[in-house]
């Protein structure tokens, strides 16, 4: 045997040792992607009943969302209807006010004139007398 062909048996012998060792890495890595595709699985088993839950959840705070915009747009009328009932009591009260505090001013003028004639007449009487 020639230091050639000892080289070619060496090179054919490391490349034997080199494919063995390539199958045992693959070999092990087909085993963890087997494994991995287990636990994908059994994590997709676990999900999905919640992945149901929150669209169901998700579901159920949309409609009660719906119902709160529906009921705030109610609140909003109900705001607007009192603030115009509001508006239209000050506008008749200022209007009472003013068709009446001319009237209940001169009646109280009157009154108190009426009061002091008579307080007046009631001292001149006291003094003839």
């Amino acid at each position: 045997m020639t230091a050639g062909e000892l080289a070619v048996v060496l090179a054919a012998l490391l490349c034997c040792i080199g494919f063995a060792a390539l199958v045992v890495v693959l070999m092990r890595v087909l085993d963890s992607l087997k494994a991995l595709r287990g636990e994908v699985e059994s994590l997709r088993c676990e999900t999905r009943p919640l992945l149901r839950e929150l669209s169901s959840s998700t579901a159920d705070a949309k409609a009660a969302m719906e119902e709160a915009r529906h009921d705030l747009d109610r609140f909003d009328r109900v705001l607007g209807s009192a603030e115009a009932i509001s508006g239209a009591v000050a506008g008749g009260s200022r209007i009472a006010r003013a068709a009446l505090s001319a009237p209940v001013i001169k009646t109280v003028a009157i009154g108190t004139g009426t009061r002091r004639a008579v307080r007046r007449l009631g001292r001149k009487e006291k003094k003839i007398a």
